[in-house]
């Protein structure tokens, strides 16, 4: 049985496809993109449960790429049409995804629970401040605290990366958030976790 909050909100993906996305952590092993290919669609097979109307999927590099309504059978046709290269413009994709809520909020589409965003990536964003400054302002437009939440989970291993991302999850109320929205996992909090998994323990813890 599925906890009521998940049920009757939506999903939202954030897939990092920068060049570094094209490395592989084990050698021999399947590259992240690869990782983040499987683990959308068993997230999306995962929603498809609770949100039958379909997950929306962006990519984003130095550009992004939005898709809405999909489905687990649609994930591999998204994947096939992109690849990994360019930075990791987080700020423009996440304000996308953010204005988009907000404006459905305010015409009343938005679901009873509210949103979740899920952010794949392996770097750090290419503009910090951006990034802080979104948040910021999401946090201070929410009513509670489960009604928008951004889960950052980074494959990979770079250090610069995960204090970063750390810092979103630990230090933003300090900053004048007025609700932690954001909770960051990494490779280590992973510990022995498929991606997949840690997809759907985002969304269920």
């Amino acid at each position: 049985m599925e906890s009521p909050i998940l049920e009757n909100r939506d999903y939202t993906l954030m897939i990092d496809k920068s060049s570094s996305m094209a490395t592989s952590d084990q050698p021999g092993g399947p590259t992240r993109w690869e990782l983040a290919q499987a683990s959308t669609i068993a997230l999306a097979q995962k929603c498809e449960t609770i949100d039958p109307d379909g997950i929306t999927v962006y990519l984003f590099s130095g550009r992004f790429r939005r898709y809405d309504n999909v489905t687990a059978d649609k994930v591999a046709k998204i994947y096939a049409d992109n690849e990994p290269m360019g930075r990791t413009d987080l700020a423009s994709v996440l304000q996308d995804a953010l204005d988009n809520y907000f404006q459905r909020k305010a015409q009343g589409q938005t679901k009873a629970n509210g949103e979740t965003i899920l952010v794949i990536t392996d770097g750090e964003p290419t503009d910090h401040k951006a990034v802080i400054r979104l948040i910021l302002d999401a946090s201070n437009q929410v009513e509670t605290d489960e009604e928008l939440t951004i889960s950052l989970i980074q494959v990979g291993h770079d250090k610069q990366a995960t204090q970063f991302l750390k810092a979103l999850d630990d230090q933003l109320q300090q900053a004048g958030a007025k609700f932690d929205i954001v909770d960051t996992i990494t490779i280590e909090d992973m510990a022995g976790m498929s991606l997949s998994d840690v997809l759907i323990k985002a969304i269920t813890d």
